[in-house]
């Protein structure tokens, strides 16, 4: 037996809790506990505990050794071999990353409900009753100031940042194949190759990435897409084509990997947004480049965004996922890649009076 590989802990009030966040399960830490953790550093024998903790009843080392194994924060093995699951060999990759990134990273993870409920809406409505919206803005009242001049330019560019909102209402006509790609093409295609010496050769695309590894890869879930069966796509950002994971999509499903968001469910395509984190561990072995992964996405969405606005398009995103469920549809394994950001179209709707969400 022996203590489990990922444990941390952290006081919550005045107790002690201990967590494998691999798994996710914790229990409280008592002074035995402790001990039993601390005893199995490393692999032993269980009769051998009875003899280094003589304080305790057998019967409760027993007992408390059952419930760390329930718990996931022991393991034991059968005749000396245990066969390490899989999550587990990905995880060891993070080693340089632990346990601040990794840590992170997995408690975050399916916290979402599977459906919006009228509670949840009810409490945001309360919610601004009792307490007013944060303002989006600072100042520093009494400060010098210097008056910029506003701008002014017209143009297409200016216009596309201008127009680019968050919409949750869409048309049922289907886009085309032909602006589904260049939307790809612009937002997650290699632009060009470049060779470095000492590195080799490196994508260079339309948004920044550390080290110019481009961490990121991009699934199409595609619902109304003419020229293209309803299904579960990955994006080949080198050679601009889509290969296809499965046939069959629905705006049911999309509604369920967005955690019940239903105003999504209707866009024409959905693109799921995975992060290979090995790529980006190569070369940065410290956790702080975890958040270089998240901003980089962030990166790729605003791109995302802006061409579908420059295309006609009403483009969404968010990060409220059924992380697991549509890792399981992508055939991830939620650690060495794993899901992080959510973006999709449609047409805009053609009703009189139709806008974007009040949250874009």
């Amino acid at each position: 037996m022996r203590r489990a590989p990922f444990l941390i802990s952290y006081w919550i009030d005045n107790q002690l809790v201990i967590e494998n966040y691999l798994t996710r399960k914790k229990v409280v830490a008592s002074p035995e506990v402790t001990a039993l953790l601390d005893f199995f550093s490393g692999w032993k024998r269980v009769g051998e505990i009875f003899g280094a903790l003589p304080e305790h009843s057998p019967a409760s080392l027993v007992k408390a050794i059952n419930r760390l194994l329930q718990e996931t924060l022991l393991q034991g093995s059968v005749r000396g071999k245990r066969l390490e699951e899989e999550r587990e060999k990905a995880l060891r990759k993070w080693r340089e990353w632990t346990p601040a990134a990794s840590f992170y990273h997995l408690s975050t993870k399916d916290i979402y409900a599977d459906e919006v409920t009228p509670e949840e809406v009810a409490y945001v409505e309360q919610l601004t009753k009792e307490s007013p919206v944060p303002k989006p803005l600072k100042r520093y009242p009494g400060a010098p100031v210097i008056a910029l001049e506003p701008e002014r330019a017209g143009g297409e560019f200016p216009r596309v940042l201008r127009e680019r909102r968050t919409w949750r209402e869409f048309s049922a006509r289907p886009i085309s194949r032909e602006v589904v790609g260049r939307l790809l093409d612009l937002s997650f295609g290699v632009q060009a190759w470049e060779d470095v010496a000492t590195v080799g050769r490196l994508a260079q695309k339309t948004s920044p990435s550390g080290g110019a590894l481009h961490p990121c890869e991009a699934y199409v879930v595609a619902t109304r897409v003419e020229g293209v069966a309803p299904g579960i796509y990955h994006y080949d950002a080198g050679g601009h084509r889509l290969q296809r994971l499965r046939s069959g999509a629905s705006a049911g499903e999309i509604q369920g990997y967005m955690a019940g968001q239903w105003w999504f469910r209707n866009a024409a395509c959905v693109v799921f947004v995975t992060a290979v984190f090995g790529r980006t561990q190569w070369k940065y072995d410290y956790a702080r480049a975890y958040r270089a992964v998240l901003i980089e996405a962030g990166h790729l969405c605003q791109t995302f965004c802006l061409t579908a606005t420059w295309l006609g398009l009403a483009p969404f995103c968010t990060i409220a996922l059924a992380d697991t469920k549509i890792e399981e549809s992508l055939g991830v394994d939620g650690i060495g890649e794993s899901v992080i950001y959510a973006m999709g179209a449609g047409h805009r709707p053609e009703r009189v009076g139709a806008k974007p969400g009040e949250m874009g």
